[in-house]
């Protein structure tokens, strides 16, 4: 089971980046503008150089009624609950642990880089992914909105 809370030292938000790279960290880090200051263009796509590196931006806006959320995993244990009468005998059959995620930041919009290239959802695995996601939410809720129209799910 997994459940997610917000964290008590909630950031605010933020705008996350996908950056065409390998780095063997994962957190924030004390950027200057010095290393990291992307010019936004007119078309709403953004370019920046990294490490020698030209990269192309493009920004994809959340839809609305989604949140897009930075989570990290809490190593705090929570409390076990007491199984319904309906689920008593499928809780007998297996155990089950209850992790926790804590809300760090949220987004409305986050940015994608390519390299050289401005990324391409046809073939960047980032906007695919989140572009089936998006998707995959619309169909499963559709009957709560009779306004669905299928192919309508992608992020602008």
């Amino acid at each position: 089971m997994l459940t997610l809370r917000k964290a008590k030292g909630h950031e605010g938000k933020c705008t996350p980046n996908v950056l065409p790279c390998r780095i063997n960290f994962s957190g924030p880090v004390g950027v200057s503008k010095r290393h990291w200051h992307p010019i936004k263009k007119s078309d709403g796509n953004s370019v920046v150089y990294f490490r020698g590196k030209k990269l192309y931006g493009k920004r994809i806006h959340i839809p609305k009624n989604y949140r897009g959320v930075v989570l990290s995993k809490s190593d705090q244990d929570l409390p076990e609950t007491m199984p319904t009468e309906e689920n008593i005998e499928e809780e007998a059959n297996h155990s089950m642990s209850t992790e926790c995620l804590e809300e760090k930041q949220e987004f409305e919009d986050i940015v994608v880089w390519g390299h050289e290239t401005l990324p391409d959802e046809s073939s960047d695995p980032y906007l695919r992914g989140i572009n089936d996601w998006i998707a995959l939410t619309k169909l499963i809720h559709a009957h709560e909105n009779e306004d669905y129209v299928p192919g309508d799910e992608k992020l602008h």
